[in-house]
Protein backbone atom coordinates (compact mmCIF):
# COMPACT_ATOMS: atom_id res chain seq x y z
CA UNK A 1 0.00 0.00 0.00
CA UNK A 2 1.33 3.42 -0.90
CA UNK A 3 1.30 6.43 1.39
CA UNK A 4 0.00 9.43 -0.62
CA UNK A 5 1.24 11.89 2.03
CA UNK A 6 4.89 11.08 1.32
CA UNK A 7 4.29 11.65 -2.39
CA UNK A 8 2.38 14.88 -1.78
CA UNK A 9 5.37 16.54 -0.10
CA UNK A 10 7.64 15.41 -2.91
CA UNK A 11 5.19 16.62 -5.57
CA UNK A 12 4.72 20.01 -3.86
CA UNK A 13 8.50 20.51 -3.76
CA UNK A 14 8.75 19.51 -7.40
CA UNK A 15 5.91 21.88 -8.32
CA UNK A 16 7.84 24.83 -6.87
CA UNK A 17 11.05 23.84 -8.68
CA UNK A 18 9.27 23.40 -12.02
CA UNK A 19 7.48 26.74 -11.72
CA UNK A 20 10.81 28.45 -11.06
CA UNK A 21 12.52 26.62 -13.93
CA UNK A 22 9.76 27.43 -16.41
CA UNK A 23 9.82 31.09 -15.41
CA UNK A 24 13.63 31.21 -15.68
CA UNK A 25 13.68 29.50 -19.08
CA UNK A 26 11.00 31.83 -20.47
CA UNK A 27 12.88 34.87 -19.15
CA UNK A 28 16.15 33.60 -20.66
CA UNK A 29 14.42 33.01 -24.00
CA UNK A 30 12.95 36.49 -23.98
CA UNK A 31 16.37 37.90 -23.13
CA UNK A 32 17.88 36.13 -26.12
CA UNK A 33 15.19 37.66 -28.36
CA UNK A 34 16.07 41.14 -27.16
CA UNK A 35 19.80 40.79 -27.84
CA UNK A 36 20.61 42.25 -31.24
CA UNK A 37 22.59 40.00 -33.55
CA UNK A 38 25.48 41.64 -35.40
CA UNK A 39 25.50 39.33 -38.41
CA UNK A 40 23.78 36.24 -39.85
CA UNK A 41 25.99 33.88 -37.83
CA UNK A 42 25.13 35.65 -34.58
CA UNK A 43 21.45 35.60 -35.55
CA UNK A 44 21.61 31.85 -36.17
CA UNK A 45 23.26 31.16 -32.81
CA UNK A 46 20.71 33.40 -31.11
CA UNK A 47 17.83 31.56 -32.80
CA UNK A 48 19.12 28.21 -31.54
CA UNK A 49 19.51 29.57 -27.99
CA UNK A 50 15.99 31.03 -28.01
CA UNK A 51 14.52 27.80 -29.34
CA UNK A 52 16.34 25.78 -26.70
CA UNK A 53 15.15 28.00 -23.84
CA UNK A 54 11.53 27.97 -25.01
CA UNK A 55 11.61 24.20 -25.62
CA UNK A 56 12.92 23.62 -22.09
CA UNK A 57 10.25 25.95 -20.67
CA UNK A 58 7.56 24.03 -22.56
CA UNK A 59 8.82 20.67 -21.26
CA UNK A 60 8.91 22.01 -17.69
CA UNK A 61 5.37 23.32 -18.10
CA UNK A 62 4.14 19.95 -19.36
CA UNK A 63 5.69 18.13 -16.40
CA UNK A 64 4.33 20.82 -14.06
CA UNK A 65 0.81 20.15 -15.38
CA UNK A 66 1.26 16.42 -14.74
CA UNK A 67 2.53 17.14 -11.20
CA UNK A 68 -0.50 19.34 -10.51
CA UNK A 69 -2.80 16.62 -11.87
CA UNK A 70 -1.15 14.11 -9.49
CA UNK A 71 -1.70 16.49 -6.56
CA UNK A 72 -5.40 16.67 -7.48
CA UNK A 73 -5.53 12.87 -7.57
CA UNK A 74 -4.06 12.81 -4.05
CA UNK A 75 -6.74 15.23 -2.88
CA UNK A 76 -9.57 13.22 -4.46
CA UNK A 77 -8.24 9.86 -3.29
CA UNK A 78 -7.37 8.37 -6.67
CA UNK A 79 -3.58 8.77 -6.51
CA UNK A 80 -1.73 5.55 -7.23
CA UNK A 81 -4.55 4.13 -9.35
CA UNK A 82 -4.21 3.76 -13.11
CA UNK A 83 -6.56 6.07 -14.98
CA UNK A 84 -7.36 3.33 -17.48
CA UNK A 85 -8.46 0.40 -15.31
CA UNK A 86 -8.33 1.82 -11.76
CA UNK A 87 -5.71 -0.82 -10.91
CA UNK A 88 -2.72 -0.01 -8.71
CA UNK A 89 0.33 1.75 -10.12
CA UNK A 90 3.53 -0.03 -9.17
CA UNK A 91 5.34 1.51 -6.16
CA UNK A 92 8.68 1.46 -8.00
CA UNK A 93 7.04 3.40 -10.83
CA UNK A 94 5.56 5.98 -8.46
CA UNK A 95 8.93 6.31 -6.74
CA UNK A 96 10.57 7.04 -10.10
CA UNK A 97 7.80 9.17 -11.66
CA UNK A 98 5.38 10.21 -8.89
CA UNK A 99 3.15 12.17 -11.27
CA UNK A 100 2.42 9.18 -13.50
CA UNK A 101 -1.31 8.53 -14.08
CA UNK A 102 -0.82 5.05 -15.57
CA UNK A 103 0.56 1.67 -14.55
CA UNK A 104 3.53 0.45 -16.55
CA UNK A 105 1.41 -1.84 -18.73
CA UNK A 106 -0.95 0.91 -19.86
CA UNK A 107 1.81 3.53 -20.22
CA UNK A 108 3.66 1.14 -22.52
CA UNK A 109 0.53 0.49 -24.59
CA UNK A 110 -0.22 4.21 -24.89
CA UNK A 111 3.34 5.02 -25.96
CA UNK A 112 3.29 2.18 -28.50
CA UNK A 113 0.08 3.64 -29.94
CA UNK A 114 1.76 7.06 -30.01
CA UNK A 115 -1.00 8.63 -27.94
CA UNK A 116 0.58 9.51 -24.64
CA UNK A 117 3.98 10.45 -23.36
CA UNK A 118 4.71 10.73 -19.67
CA UNK A 119 7.62 13.16 -19.47
CA UNK A 120 10.45 12.73 -17.03
CA UNK A 121 13.02 15.12 -15.66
Amino acid sequence: MINPKQYKKRLLDLEKKLEARADRDLENGRGELIDVAHDAGDASVSDVAVDSEFTQAELNSMILQQVQDALRRIDDGTFGKCLIDDGPIEKKRLDAVPWTPYCLKHQTLLEAAGRERNWTL
